[in-house]
């Protein structure tokens, strides 16, 4: 395994990169992909301190935290039911990240895919954003949200939340100094929502945890939050169809009514350790992704197992997946397409080798996320200490 970097290494005082780092996240609740750029950022900023408007860590798999960072919440940490239902004061979130005092800090970094980028910073220091997406109920799915609120008096304060929302995300996108983007369909996103560029870099992925020598066995297998945009229903209505054994990974509000909808060729995990994952991944026959995501680290975890993956052709897959070489893009979202795409890869499984599905998986490993952060970094503080312009 490659020795993990330390920004120290690569900022020394002799190139003036700033003694204090301030990350900004969210929510603390869940390891997430996000969580994960975030402990790696933290792994390579060891002294800096983490803003995150709360903190309450869920379940079995909570985000790393190395145990001396200083974690500082907002005054949503403390309203009535925030632990369980911290996301119904989404309307005071751009507030509260506002409240933030970043004085002491002489770089910021936000990771961002809600109102992480609203923080206020000075003049003299450099913020620079990890955009993992606009945020994404007040954008892209915003009728969809809706659609699911039904009618009445609560739709129309939402459909004013959201409106008040959009405004305030294109304008808080100005605060930032510099963007970065976790994948090109998120950089076209940014430009079409801010007008803004934003440099690529991939997010981090544990690739050394996974062994893809293991023999494969005779069952797909999709890991997935169970919530409607991720299209689990699509999998299942697939492999209903089909009749092959399919493994559903995943947790959420629909987790129960997917389950309801599947036949007997379909077994359903809740919420397994990551050992658990890994095991069901170096052993399928292949990995099945039903989302448009916005990068989708499952799909080059799977890949880092060895595993084929079958993917909808659209979001962060039709860069993480070669065509006919590491797996099968499908284009509609529909159960027909993906029933397709499963019998084209059956009838071309000798085309898929091990290695170089590896191989491909390896190029968005943490080392190689640590290395790009860091010479980005290096770059846009020079940058920025001579005054010139970041973009």
């Amino acid at each position: 395994m490659p020795p993990v970097l330390k920004a120290d290494h690569f900022f020394t005082s002799e190139q003036g990169f700033p003694g204090k780092v301030a990350i900004i996240h969210e929510w603390l609740e869940a390891r997430a992909g996000s969580e994960k750029v975030v402990e790696q950022m933290l792994g390579l900023f060891h002294q800096a301190d983490l803003f995150s408007l709360v903190n309450f860590p869920v379940g079995h798999a909570p985000p790393r935290i190395p145990p001396h960072t200083r974690v500082h919440t907002s005054f949503i940490q403390h309203l009535p039911l925030a632990q369980r239902h911290f996301r119904q004061y989404l309307p005071l979130m751009p507030l509260a990240v506002e409240q933030f005092d970043l004085s002491p800090y002489d770089l910021v970094i936000s990771s961002n895919h809600a109102v992480a980028k609203g923080v206020i910073t000075r003049p003299d220091q450099l913020h620079v954003s990890y955009v993992h997406t606009p945020i994404r109920y007040g954008w892209d799915l915003q009728h969809q949200y809706l659609h699911q609120l039904g009618r009445g008096p609560r739709t129309w304060a939402t459909r004013l939340v959201l409106h008040y929302l959009r405004l305030w995300d294109v304008t808080t996108a100005h605060r930032v100094d510099s963007l970065l983007a976790n994948s090109g369909y998120v950089a076209k996103r940014i430009w079409k929502t801010y007008r803004r560029p934003a440099k690529v870099i991939y997010p981090p992925v544990a690739v050394q945890r996974f062994n893809c020598h293991r023999p494969r066995q005779d069952f797909y297998l999709t890991v997935s939050r169970c919530v409607p945009y991720k299209r689990v229903d699509l999998a299942i209505a697939a492999f209903n169809q089909l009749g092959k054994p399919l493994v559903v990974i995943g947790d959420g509000p629909a987790f129960s009514q997917l389950q309801r909808a599947a036949k007997a060729n379909i077994t359903f995990l809740r919420n397994p350790d990551d050992g658990v994952v890994s095991d069901y991944m170096e052993r399928c026959r292949a990995f099945v992704f039903t989302a448009e995501e916005d990068f989708g680290i499952t799909v080059v975890e799977a890949q880092a197992a060895g595993a084929p993956v079958i993917a909808y052709g659209r979001g962060g897959s039709a860069e993480t997946v070669i065509p006919d070489q590491t797996g099968v893009l499908f284009q509609d979202q529909s159960p027909a397409d993906l029933v397709e795409a499963v019998i084209y890869f059956e009838a071309n499984q000798g085309n898929f080798n091990v290695e170089r599905i590896r191989h491909h998986a390896e190029g968005f490993s943490e080392q190689r996320f640590q290395q790009q952060l860091v010479d980005w970094l290096r770059q846009q503080w020079m940058k920025f200490q001579q005054g010139h312009s970041l973009e």
